[in-house]
């Protein structure tokens, strides 16, 4: 193994930075990727009626933004943007996000799929990393900026064909692809070239979507990125930074974590980590992770159990049995010396009242509170011990 090939990825070192002295006292906006960027990493994708009853658990979970499909990618895809809209799916208070290329072709395409639809968050990205630009565009970093902008030009065209009403209802969401591998002030200035063509007000905010695309440092050096780009882009009252975290080195969880402490107003993943390569940000661990801190996610996973069933149904994918809150072996102990303060500490919460704070050793949140149960949490083997 030759580590000399490799270097460390190089972000401006920020002074006086504030993020280690923030904690997370609040839920962001969550938007679930599942149906786009975690169906498009399946082995079998999910088809229009599954991913049509995955809609309908992820509304009732509580998802407010919820990203549906790439529509000009096919015609599975458009199908399914257009039955959500024809067959009335889709609440008042919930936005469908659709994905798109900045590419005219593509953007027109989008456009026909989104008719009549309640909520509109357009989401078109570019890449901007200096690799995209040598190897997949060959173009300058103002070739690739003009890439962007005549992106929103265009859909700014194709509104003009659609009702005051419907255009009101459009909000955009840009990308730059690969930000973790983007010099910081570019990502800052192709987004500021994105927002002055665009335009912005407080009922019309921007969405600036930072995706760790390959996740290539600690999660300490996004959280500075966040933060310096939250400082630098203008107009930050009207502009909504979002994550989206994924989990090439594992760390995707902190990643995101650490990036609402530094100032990111929104989170996009999937549930239970499902995505490209290693997968995407796992936002019931970082949902449940604020409710142990006596956080309201605003997200509802009282009945756990159910919606990892249907995810395993739905997705053909199996939920690990040592993944946090979910997994089969998650509220279950083998060792004699943590069985036995379980038993004490359980024993102990039965004659306090029942709003006492929760402090059973072993056992970060009640298994109750999202519908796990206590039978499966003493199990003996050979290594247990003989208490």
């Amino acid at each position: 193994m030759n580590a000399s090939k490799y270097r460390p990825v190089i972000q401006p070192a920020l002074k006086n930075r504030k993020w280690p002295d923030q904690r997370i006292t609040k839920a962001p906006v969550w938007c679930s990727v599942d149906l786009r960027d975690g169906n498009q990493a399946l082995i079998d994708p999910m088809g229009v009626e599954t991913k049509l009853a995955y809609f309908d658990l992820l509304v009732k979970i509580g998802f407010k933004e919820i990203e549906i499909c790439f529509p000009s990618a096919s015609d599975t895809e458009f199908e399914f943007c257009r039955r959500l809209i024809e067959e009335k799916h889709i609440p008042d208070d919930v936005s469908i996000q659709v994905l798109c290329q900045a590419r005219e072709h593509l953007i027109r395409r989008t456009m026909e799929a989104i008719k009549g639809a309640p909520n509109v968050i357009f989401h078109i990205y570019n890449s901007t990393s200096p690799a995209q630009r040598k190897y997949t565009f060959n173009k300058s970093k103002e070739e690739i900026i003009k890439i962007a902008v005549d992106g929103v030009k265009c859909i700014k065209e194709c509104m003009k064909d659609l009702p005051e009403e419907e255009r009101n209802k459009i909000r955009l969401e840009y990308s730059p692809e690969s930000f973790s591998m983007t010099e910081l002030d570019y990502a800052v200035e192709i987004c500021e070239a994105v927002k002055n063509e665009w335009g912005t007000s407080p009922d019309k905010k921007i969405i600036f979507n930072l995706p760790t695309t390959v996740e290539c440092y600690t999660a300490n050096v996004y959280a500075d990125s966040i933060e310096y780009f939250s400082e630098h882009i203008s107009d930050r009252e009207n502009v909504v930074i979002s994550t989206h975290c994924h989990n090439d080195r594992g760390t995707g969880v902190a990643s995101c974590e650490l990036a609402l402490m530094a100032g990111a107003d929104r989170v996009e993943g999937c549930l239970f980590g499902n995505g490209e390569r290693t997968g995407n940000l796992d936002i019931v661990t970082v949902a449940l992770n604020m409710f142990a801190e006596g956080v309201d996610p605003e997200l509802d996973f009282s009945d756990l159990p159910e919606i990892a069933d249907s995810y395993q149904e739905f997705t053909k994918m199996d939920i690990p049995p040592r993944t946090p809150y979910a997994g089969g072996l998650a509220y279950t102990a083998l060792s004699g010396g943590h069985q036995d303060a379980i038993a004490k500490g359980l024993s102990a919460r039965d004659k306090m009242p029942k709003d006492a704070v929760w402090d059973v050793p072993y056992l970060l949140i009640d298994p109750k509170d999202i519908g796990r149960k206590y039978e499966g949490i003493i199990r003996i083997n050979s290594q247990s011990g003989k208490g």
